[in-house]
């Protein structure tokens, strides 16, 4: 593991920038936690009491979830009432210097305490507002609630997902938010780089979840609005493209991309099929498309008789694109995730080293970083109020109140 990674990079790409996050769960403060891992100081604004909801899901350690760990490193916890007149006047006063507001509450919701884009505007005329929603700020369907699931549905997601005429089925973790938080973390560096560059003013980002899952669903619309064609779920196939699927060994399965001209016929003859290697019809993929379930049907015939191993050996020998399905366990002692850096050791505030993933994407001059674990509930509170300008007396009025903790 490299010292690059593991605390205070040499260089931090945004450091410097001052960023507020009112998100809680997942597709605000994963923006919040990709700014933050390139040297962005986040301030996250936290309920008193409960805090973020995401400090209780999954499994606990010692009363914390471990994601929380992940999610909320290099982040600093203020704990403030924002239903207060109080705790709106100071989250005012943190937005006033920030260069960025990162939220996901229901369209509305900052309007009614007196913090929509507007006033923020009008007070802080650099800002950048990401907003995150289930549908987007505009719309018939804006004041619905929305989460990630119901994104990835309404994106077109689920329906392709699971095997042909059974129930859709999630992918296994939360997609929809954290596409939706990798295309706000898009659109504040398209903003910063117009006000920086530009010279223009701060810009408000509004980010629908569906739309997030939209965007990458490939050809999906245009094959309709061309062809009528309505694509379905195919299980572990990829639709139009072959040979490209999930094959049974004796052991468990492997994944198999052999849809190259050129890797097709190395696969054929890897697997003892110097016939269809050189068939004229499957020299390109229109023809293996045609044949597809014959060509999964020799793949598969040759894989159940080999072990995980074995199979990965043998194509690995033969340059065709293969792997076995990865579990936590897996990951976690993989040589290669090692050497790249990607299982990074994290100390928690409670005393633990947790590993956890390392920084994506890799910036060869100004890396990513773990500088702080993430923060017990309010921690900061009194330090950032403090650089904020308040005094002692202040701040333990505000106290007093209910409107920090």
């Amino acid at each position: 593991m490299s010292e690059t990674n593991q605390m205070n990079p040499p260089q931090a790409a945004l450091a410097g920038l001052k960023v507020v996050e009112m998100g809680q769960l997942i597709a605000g403060p994963f923006c919040g936690k990709t700014l933050g891992e390139f040297g962005a100081e986040v301030i996250k604004i936290e309920s008193p009491g409960t805090g973020d909801p995401l400090r209780n899901w999954r499994l606990l350690q010692d009363g914390t979830s471990v994601w929380w760990q992940v999610q909320s490193r290099n982040k600093r916890s203020v704990a403030l009432d924002l239903r207060s007149a109080e705790g709106q006047d100071i989250a005012r006063r943190l937005i006033a210097e920030a260069d960025v507001l990162v939220e996901n509450f229901r369209p509305g919701t900052l309007e009614g305490w007196g913090l929509g884009w507007e006033a923020l505007h009008a007070l802080n005329p650099g800002l950048v507002m990401l907003r995150i929603s289930g549908y987007g700020q505009t719309g018939p369907y804006r004041d619905r609630p929305g989460f990630g699931v119901i994104g990835e549905a309404m994106g077109g997601l689920r329906h392709l997902t699971g095997e042909p005429g059974r129930v859709p089925v999630r992918v296994g973790v939360s997609i929809g938010d954290t596409l939706a938080a990798l295309h706000g973390t898009i659109g504040v560096l398209l903003a910063l780089y117009h006000r920086k560059v530009h010279g223009g003013p701060g810009q408000m980002i509004d980010v629908a979840l569906h739309e997030a899952v939209f965007n990458v669903m490939e050809s999906l619309l245009p094959e309709y609005s061309a062809f009528g064609a309505v694509r379905d779920a195919a299980g572990s196939a990829l639709p139009g493209i072959a040979p490209s699927n999930a094959y049974r060994c004796s052991d468990g399965y492997v994944l198999v991309a052999g849809n190259g001209d050129s890797i097709f016929r190395r696969l054929m003859e890897a697997i003892g099929r110097p016939d269809l290697a050189r068939a004229a019809d499957l020299q390109s993929n229109a023809g293996r498309v045609q044949r597809v379930d014959e060509l999964d049907a020799a793949i598969g015939a040759w894989t159940a008789t080999r072990p995980i191993a074995e199979v990965l050996e043998l194509l690995g020998a033969a340059q065709v694109p293969v792997g076995r399905v990865y579990t936590a366990e897996d990951i976690h002692d993989d040589p290669h995730y090692r050497a790249r850096d990607m299982i990074l050791e994290q100390v928690t505030h409670d005393g633990h080293t947790v590993a956890v993933p390392g920084i994506v994407p890799k910036l060869s001059g100004t890396p990513g970083g773990l500088r702080s674990p993430a923060p017990r509930l309010g921690e900061d509170t009194d330090a950032v109020l403090r650089e904020a300008g308040l005094t002692a007396e202040q701040i333990a009025f505000l106290r007093s109140k209910g409107a920090i903790a």
